[in-house]
């Protein structure tokens, strides 16, 4: 077995949970009323699947005609005004939007020595923590890694936050043992940015044809869970 154990960077929404952004929609919606008096967030169309949080609030602010400076000197007091909102709108139970095959996936690769379970996610961490604890999975995936979109509002950036998280003695986890797990476009790329595999699923938006940039793409949490046997080269668990 390499010294080094195979970290496995999830997405978030669309690759653990499935239709479970509503409340954090609304939460950011809110926060950008709040904070800048964006009156209708949603009318700005923009497209939110597999961007930051940070990133999306900047293109309905520049929709909304709100200049870059004013939204950068708010841009802490946002995230706060988002995490406060998802706090009261968050849904007491969401294990009923887990992904198929999951909750098996993570109990299954828990227990083992060559595995790291992490996270990379555009979500602001208080939101991403919430959401997995809601759905009863979050305790497969410590605190103080992974990364989250209150780390750099350019996803590209995050596996290689992930990365230095996950290392020891000051050195960087390994890339060619990483390995990001998604269901966008833009989980793939973010991989790429960081030289770094990707696992895609085809389980969010988009369909298997567009996720043709990663190393492999499964339907659904069995395939994924046989991609991931076979890069630790232990068939057995197909």
């Amino acid at each position: 077995m390499p010294s080094d154990p195979l970290l496995l960077l999830f997405d978030i929404d669309g690759t653990l949970l499935q239709k479970a952004h509503e409340a954090h929609r609304d939460a950011l919606h809110a926060a950008l009323a709040e904070v800048y008096g964006v009156r209708d967030p949603a009318s700005a169309g923009v497209e939110a699947a597999g961007r930051t949080d940070g990133e999306i609030a900047r293109d309905i602010l520049t929709c909304a005609g709100v200049s870059a400076a004013r939204a950068a000197a708010r841009a802490a007091e946002l995230r706060a005004a988002v995490c406060g909102a998802y706090a009261q709108l968050c849904p007491a139970d969401l294990s009923g939007h887990v992904a198929p095959g999951i909750v098996e996936l993570l109990e299954l690769l828990a227990w083992r020595d060559d595995v790291r379970l992490s996270l990379v996610t555009g979500n602001f961490e208080p939101v991403a923590r919430l959401k997995l604890e809601r759905a009863g999975i979050g305790h497969h995936f410590p605190v103080g890694q992974g990364a989250f979109g209150s780390d750099h509002e350019d996803r590209t950036m995050l596996p290689a936050i992930a990365r230095r998280r996950a290392g020891d003695d000051a050195r960087p986890h390994p890339r060619e043992r990483t390995v990001v797990i998604g269901d966008t476009p833009r989980d793939v790329a973010c991989a790429r940015a960081d030289g770094v595999r990707c696992l895609a699923v085809a389980s969010g938006p988009y369909p298997a044809a567009e996720l043709r940039g990663a190393d492999a793409v499964a339907g659904g949490g069995e395939e994924l869970r046989t991609l991931i046997a076979g890069l630790l080269g232990d068939h057995e668990h197909d």
